[in-house]
């Protein structure tokens, strides 16, 4: 799996969430692209003029393919519609995953243990 984490800074909160708005079809097609497992633009509740951005995708292939379809330029063209100024951002390969809490619920103490 290949986790996507990003930032997307804009010139103020009015500008952010119109990015938001103008980018909601484009997420929602993204999410059914072969090898999409999550594909979220959001707004950062701490910082005004931040999108958070999560994708998950199956492998490289899947996530080169969407670099590839026109929906993804659709959504390069709607942010600069917005004025992006900044993106941060890193693609992360894992291997192994595991739950976050319990089967009831409880914390974790030790994370991939063995």
């Amino acid at each position: 799996m290949i986790i996507v984490e990003a930032a997307l800074e804009f010139e103020n909160q009015a500008a952010r969430d119109k990015a938001v708005d103008l980018t909601r079809d484009c997420q929602l097609i993204s999410r059914e692209e072969p090898g999409c497992h999550a594909y979220c633009f959001a707004p950062d509740p701490a910082v005004p003029t931040r999108i958070q951005v999560y994708e998950l995708w199956e492998d490289s292939d899947s996530l080169a393919a969407h670099f590839k379809h026109p929906n993804y330029e659709q959504m390069v063209a709607l942010l600069g519609q917005a004025g992006i100024k900044e993106s941060i951002n890193q693609a992360y390969l894992t291997e192994r995953s595991e739950p976050v809490y319990g089967p009831n619920g409880e914390r974790k103490e030790v994370f991939f243990a063995d």
